[in-house]
Order: C-alpha cells, then structure tokens, then sequence
C-alpha cells in the first residue's frame, strides 16, 4: 500500500521567496509585438495604468489589442500614492479588470505592479522609457500626493510579462536614459556595500553584476547617448532597465540602496525638486555616498571613485551639485529637512557601516565636487561645509568635534 506523505511535505514551509524575475521578458526591436495574444495568456479584460505622456505615445499599441480585449485605461495621476490606488482600485472593481498592464515610466510601473498584487491580477510592464528598472522589479515606492518619498513596498513577485519595445524607449528624451545610467550605476555603490562580507552565492552573484553593470554603462554610454537607436544604445537600454533589476532580484534583501537612494528619498521632501529625475537625484546622492565614506572613513578609495564619476558625469550629462538640481539656492533650512529625513531612523542610510548624523550628510551633500585633500586626517573645510556655490547663502554648518579636525582650506575645486 502506498504510505501518506510526511506532514512535512504536505503543509508548505513558512519561507519568504526570492522574486528574481518577471516570468517572461520580451525584447521587440522593430514591429508591433502581438499585443492581443501576449495579453490574452493573462486576461480579457485588461486595464492600462499609464501617465498622460505615455498613452500619447502608447496609443498605436493600444488600438493592436483593444478590438479584440475588453480594455479600460487610467491614469496614476502625479504620484504612486495610497490616494492614486484607491481611486484605481474602485476602477478596476468597476471594470471588473482581470489584468492590470502598466505603461509609462518608474511611478506608472510601481503603481501598477502595487495595483496588481493589491487587486490579485497578474501585471504586464512596458516601459515607455530607460530611466529605472521599475519594468522587472518586485518593488514600488509609495509617494505623496506631493511626490515626497514615504516608503518602499516589497511584492511577492515580479511582473509576469515584461514588454521591451525599444521603438517606444527611443521616442523619449535622452534625458531619461541618462537618468537611468545614473540609477543604474547606483546598484554597484550600493551593493558593495550593503552585502558586506556575505558569503552567499546569489548575493556575491548580484554584487559581481552590478560591478560588470557599471562598468559597461562606463565603457558605452557616452556612444549610446550620441547614436540613439544603434546597436549600443540598446546594450545600454538593457541595462538600465534588465540588468540593473537583475542585480536586485539576485541579491534580493542583502543587495539593499544605501545612502544614495537614502538621499534621493531626502530631497524629495522638498518641492522645488519635482523637476529633476529620479536617476538625476540618485546619481548625485552616489557621490554624496563615496563623500561620506572620505569623511568618515578616511577611505581614499572613495575619493578616487567620487572622482572617477565627476569626469563621467560630465560627459554624459549627469548632475554633481545641488545647484545641478536648481538647488544652488536651497536655504539652509530645507537642506536640513532634507537631511534629517535621510537620517530618519528606518532609513536604508544606517546600511553604510558607520553612524552618519544630519549634520555630517550636509556636509557631504555640499562637498560633492571637493578635491582629494592632501591633508592628513579626517575633515571636511568649513569653506566646505558652507559652500555659497551649492547653498546660495551664508549660513554655516555646524560640525560635530571630530569633523572639524585636519581642515584644509584647498579642499573645493574653483
């Protein structure tokens, strides 16, 4: 007679699954994809979550499946926030959406990756440009109505189908893909950080391809910029928006952002920065990360890397000052705010391993363009500290006992 199971086998264990990615991932180079038959594998009644810009440009792939799928559209609105998915929610109850297909940008991603698990629809992404990996990714970030970041929300899966259409990437802005070379290069400053010495396979994988992924985004960025829609150009499409979520799906919790996303989430608090990117605040809050790693750390290392990414921000167009992101006259009380919300208790800052203090972030935060000191100790100039070229004003900083030591008044590049 055959013997039951062991108890064991019957009951599922307890044990979070790693989301590494979507379930199928296709890669269109010229045509229309089958829309109608890949959203049908999923639902009949898709609903498209997308922002106005994007379904303007979205509109010839929309009429491909919408005779033949009962389809719905709405927009997220300004933000991915709790305000935007409750009135999507109620759309897609009223739609009876058994689907949910987000197009567009990071927030119009995020929201429809949230939408779906919240709503317990399968998700489709196709992104409308190469600013993030938000397409492969099993995470949203929530926002205010007002774009201020409140927090990351982990999902249990990566989209089930992810649409790379590089005709659709290619109709936005190079500005995106900058933006996205500059989040993209985030995952290896923060990675080899934030796995510390793991000895995990998966996370010693992910550390390893984020380095590989900065260092392509070095060597072809600057062609792909000049000759978008060319052979390179794509290679650096993939890996803004494929190999930048790999990164994350292999490394998972142990592969976290550090303090350059723990700065974009800073600064978003303020609403004069509703005009720059994500990847744009991202890639200067790297060098703010390599900056806090000198003055803390006296690690000479990160002042080589910080300076490394000055000269290739300047070739492709990435911003290295507050005043790059018309924050050159921020008073001194919003770069605090800005600072404190960085340092806030749950933030993925405290993953750097050493305390950082608001305080000490500002003075990283106007030190981004500083030269490689020749003096010994640790510091950072007050000349630093209070630069008028980032801050605008006069104020100063005060510096706890052990920043104010080994001061070098060359310390700012003219």
């Amino acid at each position: 007679m055959p013997t039951s199971a062991p108890s064991s086998m019957s009951t599922p264990l307890a044990m979070p699954a790693q989301a590494i990615a979507p379930q199928q991932i296709l890669r269109v180079e010229q045509g229309l994809p089958p829309l109608d038959q890949l959203i049908g594998q999923y639902g009949q009644r898709p609903l498209v979550v997308a922002g106005d810009q994007s379904l303007g440009v979205f509109q010839p792939y929309l009429q491909a499946f919408s005779t033949t799928l009962a389809v719905a559209v709405a927009t997220y609105g300004q933000d991915c926030s709790q305000t935007s998915l409750q009135r999507l929610r109620q759309t897609v109850a009223n739609h009876e959406a058994d689907v949910i297909i987000g197009v567009g940008g990071g927030k119009a991603l995020d929201a429809a990756k949230l939408l779906a698990n919240q709503c317990h629809c399968p998700v489709i992404t196709i992104p409308t440009s190469a600013a993030t990996c938000a397409a492969w990714t099993a995470l949203s970030n929530l926002y205010t109505e007002t774009g201020a970041f409140q927090s990351d929300v982990s999902l249990p899966r990566c989209p089930d189908l992810l649409i790379l259409d590089y005709a659709l990437v290619k109709k936005a802005p190079a500005r995106t893909l900058i933006a996205g070379i500059g989040d993209a290069l985030a995952k290896w400053y923060e990675a080899s950080i934030s796995s510390g010495q793991s000895q995990d396979t998966l996370t010693i994988a992910a550390v390893q391809q984020a380095r590989v992924l900065r260092d392509i985004l070095f060597q072809k960025s600057a062609a792909a910029l000049a000759e978008p829609g060319s052979e390179v150009w794509q290679q650096v499409v993939d890996a803004t928006v494929l190999m930048a979520g790999v990164v994350g799906g292999l490394g998972g919790a142990q592969c976290r952002t550090v303090a350059a996303h723990a700065v974009h989430n800073g600064l978003t608090q303020l609403p004069c920065t509703r005009s720059s990117l994500h990847g744009e605040k991202v890639a200067y809050g790297i060098l703010v990360q390599l900056r806090l790693e000198e003055l803390l750390q006296q690690n000479h290392l990160a002042a080589t890397a910080r300076h490394q990414l000055l000269k290739f921000y300047g070739d492709i167009g990435l911003p290295t000052t507050l005043a790059d992101l018309s924050m050159g006259d921020l008073p001194l009380s919003q770069l605090q705010a800005a600072a404190e919300f960085a340092c806030r208790p749950d933030s993925d800052l405290h993953y750097l391993p050493f305390i950082v203090t608001p305080e000490t972030l500002m003075a990283a935060m106007v030190s981004t363009t500083a030269a490689i000191s020749p003096c010994p100790g640790v510091g950072v100039a007050m000349a630093v500290a209070c630069c008028p070229k980032d801050l605008g004003r006069s104020e100063t900083i005060a510096l706890p006992e052990n920043l104010r030591t080994g001061f070098c008044t060359d310390e700012v590049t003219p």
